[in-house]
């Protein structure tokens, strides 16, 4: 595993090592986790960005659309 420093707030670090104590969970297992949720957060993002438009140029254009064609 590769070790990665960053700076962070002091409130940002009193929170994180409170939601630790909380969950008895390390910091740095909270902070993986929060990394892995947001990264694939961000490529959901860039997919519906590129699909959506051809979605619509289909004529979906609502959930609806879609659950029409797929019952």
């Amino acid at each position: 595993m590769d070790t990665l420093t960053l700076r962070i707030p002091g409130d940002l670090k009193k929170q994180l090592e409170e939601l630790s104590r909380q969950q008895q969970r390390p910091t740095s297992e909270l902070v993986r986790e929060s990394l892995r949720r947001y990264i694939v957060t961000e490529q959901l993002k860039a997919i519906r960005r590129t699909t959506v438009p051809l979605a619509e140029a289909q004529g979906f254009l609502t959930d609806e659309d879609i659950f029409k064609v797929v019952s």
